[in-house]
């Protein structure tokens, strides 16, 4: 697949949980967002919390919106606090600065959505992402 559609997100969505299984995780949450920060697909699994949705839109959220993974907000946010803040009250608070928010990217770089992911550790979580991402045929940027 060369294009971020709802049966991309779709594969992105179970390819992220069997990675999850496989390095077995807690319960996962996963949000694929298009290139205008507009969800495409969602899966909450059984014992994740019900906030997780916000928190995967957050992570996806912010990587798509600011073109940059969550691992690097999280160091601009370390770096340069006034600037995730100012950029975080610019979204009306929906970016959630840390590793998780994955990129997804076409054949030239593109930037073509991005991808949320929480339920474990904010590392584990990309890992599991990058994952689902493959499988779909296009790139992760965590």
């Amino acid at each position: 697949m060369s294009k971020l559609n709802i049966d991309a997100a779709r594969t992105i969505i179970r390819e992220t949980l069997a990675k999850a299984h496989d390095m077995g995780l807690k319960p996962m949450s996963v949000i694929v967002l298009d290139a205008g920060g507009h969800p495409l697909a969602f899966e909450r699994e059984d014992g994740a919390s019900p906030g997780r949705y916000a928190i995967a839109e957050g992570k996806a959220y912010g990587a798509v919106m600011l073109g940059m993974p969550g691992s690097a907000q999280m160091a601009r946010a370390e770096a340069q606090h006034y600037f995730m803040t100012a950029a975080n009250g610019a979204f009306g608070g929906k970016v959630v600065p840390v590793p998780g928010g994955v990129i997804v990217r076409g054949e030239d770089g593109t930037v073509l959505g991005a991808v949320g992911v929480t339920g474990d550790t904010s590392d584990n979580d990309a890992e599991a992402a990058l994952a689902g991402i493959a499988a779909a045929g296009l790139k992760g940027d965590a």
